[in-house]
């Protein structure tokens, strides 16, 4: 009876947290002002869940289309005898172009494996829930042996109507912003927190939050908070 009740909430939460969404993002942050387009899909299994996005940067600058592209792909397993617990693996990278008064010129965003333990937990009616994962990280071209803080959540509040989600990273990384050869800082700090409302079950209006701290997406070390408003269709 015990393994029949396991197996259908397993089953429940897999129909109630299962989502894959288009995202369109307009950025207020200083000298930014600029769409950003996300596709994110999280489907949970009877072996775990996976988890993948990617985000498109349009007309950065003075370059016309898409300027930057970034992906994650993360996948959790576990069973329903280890959970909470699970074991987490993670590929991100990507790459981005600009116009310099010579040529067009490209850059890469380090590759980065990342491995570790997942604790999760949902409330009964997954009306809220949050992970928080312990990760070994692995930077392309930087460091061999880091690590990586990460903590996600999400609480749907007024019957549905509204939606706060997000995540928050920490992890080691040396930055050169001034580009002298000297390590400017050494540590990062993301987060991106979202409050949505809800229009119908598949299209909602929102704002997004980023606030970051040492940054390598920003020009310059320290705090710096990017607001932006998007729509949202999920599918």
């Amino acid at each position: 009876m015990k393994k029949l009740h396991m197996i259908l909430v397993s089953m429940l939460a897999m129909t109630v947290l299962s989502a894959q969404e288009i995202q369109l993002h307009y950025d207020f942050g200083d000298d930014r002002e600029h769409f950003t387009s996300t596709i994110e899909m999280f489907k949970p299994d009877a072996y775990g869940s996976t988890f993948f996005f990617v985000d498109f940067n349009y007309d950065v600058g003075d370059m016309k289309g898409v300027s930057e592209s970034y992906f994650e792909i993360a996948r959790v397993f576990s069973t329903p005898e280890t959970r909470p617990f699970g074991f987490q693996i993670e590929y991100n990278g990507g790459h981005g172009r600009f116009n310099s008064p010579e040529a067009q010129l490209a850059y890469g965003i380090n590759d980065a494996w990342l491995a570790g333990i997942d604790y999760s937990v949902n409330a009964p009616d997954y009306s809220r829930g949050l992970s928080f994962k312990v990760l070994y990280k692995n930077i392309r071209g930087k460091h061999d042996d880091s690590y990586q803080l990460t903590l996600v959540w999400y609480w749907h509040l007024l019957d549905g109507k509204v939606t706060f989600r997000g995540f928050a990273d920490f992890w080691r990384e040396d930055l050169d912003f001034d580009f002298d050869g000297e390590t400017d800082t050494e540590h990062v700090f993301l987060t991106e927190p979202q409050l949505m409302y809800n229009v119908t079950e598949q299209f909602s209006v929102g704002t997004e939050i980023e606030i970051g701290h040492n940054f390598a997406g920003n020009p310059d070390k320290g705090w710096q908070v990017n607001p932006t408003l998007f729509v949202k269709y999920s599918f």
